[in-house]
């Protein structure tokens, strides 16, 4: 019964165990799917079935028939064709983080995002290329068609070398692809949950410096080869600056020039974006002027600038992945294929929050493994999602992915008709853009201090992984970074919060004891919390943590009272030993012997419970022994575990723990254990957890609830001050009256029977 009153309420309830609240209240059975029930499930074959899978297949179907053409077609055209102008100056700009010409990174742009119109479930995000996904790609391409077999740097060289990379980026891509479809179709949409945002946020700060260093060869004009090797960041600087003498000082201007504009820009419609109607399409912007003055003022001829040069007009025919590329980029399209999903769905799942609509991972998976695939198998490279172009489209009033269709219309127009305008083009304006959308990537390093100051395992996952992924490379980096993170769980799970609790306010609420004053701790009861899972790697740690709470070692005392039994029969049989109605006396000098000799060889004995049946008298360990006979003081007779925070307990934890257990109950200390979690008995129970000394009525429903039962059971009067008046006519029910005790009203209780 509960009772309110004012602001407080009295509840009036027996003390439950376990045992006795499954007496009084009927448990329904419940059947638990098996394995093969759910494999079952899941290749199950109905008409119902067939119908959602469609429709979960080809998400287009159902979004598509209820579009409001009248209220959204002129938004989503007015935002694919903003966010196509993008997706066409990125395709360009990225290409080169690939290492290949910068017109096949319009194939890039147009093959994804037809095939996300598909098969996507999400309505805002802009698919295609990405600079941390490009930069992967163009290490595994630098890798695999290193610069330094170019020879003497001909034409011929060069355009072979060009299309050998070109198809090594579209087999990397196509197996990526191929990783990210069966991950899909595998319902492995869940993987993201691997890499944590600080994890992420790291890794991509770390692209954004590797983007930036990549870059420079094309702003300065240097030829400088690719390093794809632990390190490699560090000799691609020492490339440069041995070589900066040589910079062509036409491009170092262009590229600080249209760095410079390109921020201020970027900086004003972030401050003004309320105030603009869309964003100023910066980008676009200084595309066709500094095209209009290198081509007026031949910026090639006269300064011997690095231009765009002639772009594939139209389409090639689509290609098969070159096998011995595939064998030999497997882990760099791993990589890609997790980071550019985990990023992807980030994204997405910020604009589903946001617009309220659900957005499914395995689907987004099948999406974008078909749009690689696709894509790898018409010379483009691996595609994501850029959060600049998301921005675009969404800000400037995209509803669907009809805006992406949109876009695609305009980079497709750009490769059929209008490609040829961009060949005199600098490739140095190409990198400034490319760094110009570097900007959110950059503003993470504030993350490093907010995190410091939040979680500083956190702060931690984010520094190893931008450090990793900077020195080692981004694909080892990756990998190293996932397993740091994985180790600082094992860490946190392996070390426990481990607390003793004491009662807060006389009521029913327990606490840290050394975070509160007004607190009250039962006399000879302990109770300890352990706020973790309990498992091999942690149970050690956990009986350490138990032993100093509790102030000594169990096992230890419960040897030393063995030897002292074994000591006090030879005493007697030697009649150095008199039994009085007082006690044990002592009629004879006591002769030292070693714990050696008291031990003869048994020592597996000393570990059983204690045995007086054959002694004329009952020892009394708290009380002063016969001389020469030593035997540590416990002073507690009750130990309650909070299992509330344990979420399981695995098979190795549990043989630990129950002989943890059975060290405490044969030196007379009695065990609760509070709070567990439905199943928990159940599973001990199946584990032959339970015996003579460990029984399921030392499990109780609270931690309340143990602490009176202890009270009742061991009629303290000193600790407490209660004072037990049996009930008329009640056999089980007694009514506490505290004397500045544990509880601030009478409540009727049930007392139990002893464990």
């Amino acid at each position: 019964m509960v009772e309110p009153v004012g602001n407080h309420y009295v509840v009036a309830r027996p003390v439950y165990s376990e045992n006795l609240f499954n007496e009084e209240h009927e448990k329904l059975h419940r059947y638990h799917k098996t394995f093969w029930d759910h494999l079952k499930l899941y290749f199950c074959c109905s008409p119902q079935r067939v119908k959602k899978i469609a429709l979960g297949l080809f998400p287009i179907v159902s979004w598509l028939p209820v579009y409001r053409f009248r209220e959204w077609i002129l938004s989503d055209i007015i935002s694919g064709i903003n966010t196509g102008l993008v997706a066409v100056l990125q395709g360009l700009a990225f290409a080169l983080l690939v290492n290949i010409p910068p017109g096949y990174g319009l194939y890039a742009a147009f093959f994804p995002v037809l095939v996300y119109f598909i098969f996507g479930t999400s309505r805002h995000i802009s698919v295609g290329p990405f600079p941390v996904l490009s930069l992967m790609v163009g290490g595994a391409v630098v890798r695999l068609v290193p610069d330094d077999i170019a020879g003497n740097g001909t034409s011929t060289n060069i355009s072979a070398i060009n299309e050998e990379r070109v198809m090594v980026a579209a087999s990397v891509t196509f197996l990526s692809g191929v990783f990210q479809l069966l991950l899909g179709i595998l319902q492995f949409g869940f993987i993201v949950i691997y890499l944590s945002q600080s994890l992420i946020s790291g890794f991509t700060t770390a692209a954004a410096i590797h983007v930036v260093v990549s870059q420079l060869k094309f702003m300065l004009q240097l030829p400088v080869p690719g390093f794809n090797k632990p390190f490699g960041i560090v000799y691609t600087l020492e490339s440069v600056f041995s070589q900066i003498t040589e910079t062509n000082i036409a491009d170092l201007v262009t590229s600080l020039v249209v760095l410079l504009i390109v921020f201020v820009v970027k900086e004003m419609n972030d401050r003004y974006k309320a105030k603009l109607p869309t964003p100023i399409p910066i980008e676009l912007l200084v595309t066709v002027l500094a095209a209009l003055i290198s081509h007026f003022v031949n910026f090639e001829e006269k300064f011997n600038v690095a231009v765009v040069g002639k772009l594939e007009e139209g389409f090639q025919a689509p290609v098969a992945p070159d096998v011995g590329v595939l064998q030999n980029c497997i882990g760099d399209s791993i990589s890609i294929a997790i980071v550019g999903f985990a990023v992807a769905f980030s994204v997405a799942k910020v604009y589903s929050i946001k617009h309220d609509y659900p957005v499914d991972g395995n689907q987004e998976l099948i999406a974008f493994g078909l749009g690689n695939i696709v894509g790898g198998s018409f010379k483009g490279f691996a595609s994501s999602t850029a959060l600049s172009r998301s921005g675009v489209q969404e800000s400037t009033g995209g509803k669907t992915q009809i805006a992406g269709i949109i876009s695609a219309v305009i980079v497709l127009i750009v490769i059929l008709g209008i490609g040829f305008l961009l060949a005199p083009l600098q490739k140095s304006v190409l990198a400034s853009l490319a760094l110009g959308n570097l900007k959110g990537m950059l503003m993470q390093f504030k993350e490093v201090g907010i995190l410091w100051r939040k979680d500083k395992y956190d702060c931690v996952i984010w520094v190893v992984t931008f450090l990793a992924a900077v020195f080692l490379g981004l694909d080892i980096g990756l990998a190293t970074a996932v397993a740091f993170q994985l180790l600082t769980v094992v860490i946190r799970s392996q070390i426990p919060s481990c607390t003793v609790l004491v009662n807060v306010g006389r009521s029913n609420i327990y606490r840290n004891r050394k975070d509160y004053t007004d607190i009250y701790e039962p006399e000879g009861v302990k109770i300890f919390r352990c706020s973790s899972p309990i498992f091999f790697a942690n149970i050690e740690f956990f009986r350490e943590k138990l032993i100093t709470a509790v102030g000594f070692n169990p096992l230890r005392v419960l040897r030393k009272r063995n030897k002292a039994l074994r000591k006090i029969r030879k005493m007697l049989k030697k009649g150095e030993l008199q039994v009085t109605p007082k006690g044990l006396i002592c009629m004879a000098n006591h002769t030292h012997e070693s714990d050696e000799e008291l031990d003869n060889n048994r020592i597996e004995e000393l570990d059983q419970p204690t045995s007086m049946t054959d002694l004329p008298i009952q020892i009394d360990w708290g009380a002063d022994l016969p001389p020469g006979i030593t035997v540590p003081r416990v002073d507690i007779h009750s130990i309650i575990l909070d299992f509330s925070a344990v979420s399981f307990l695995d098979f190795s934890a549990m043989r630990v723990l129950q002989k943890t257990l059975k060290e405490f109950v044969r030196i007379d200390i009695d065990i609760y254990i509070a709070g567990a979690h439905e199943g928990f008995l159940d599973k001990l129970e199946r584990c032959a957890f339970f015996d003579e000394e460990i029984k399921p009525s030392m499990f109780f429903l609270t931690i309340h609830d143990a602490v009176l039962h202890i009270l009742l059971k061991k009629d303290i009067a000193s600790s407490p001050k209660l004072k037990l008046a049996k009930e008329k006519g009640s056999s089980n029910d007694y009514i506490i009256i505290p004397s500045n005790g544990l509880r601030s009203r009478e409540c009727t209780v049930r007392l139990l029977s002893p464990v």
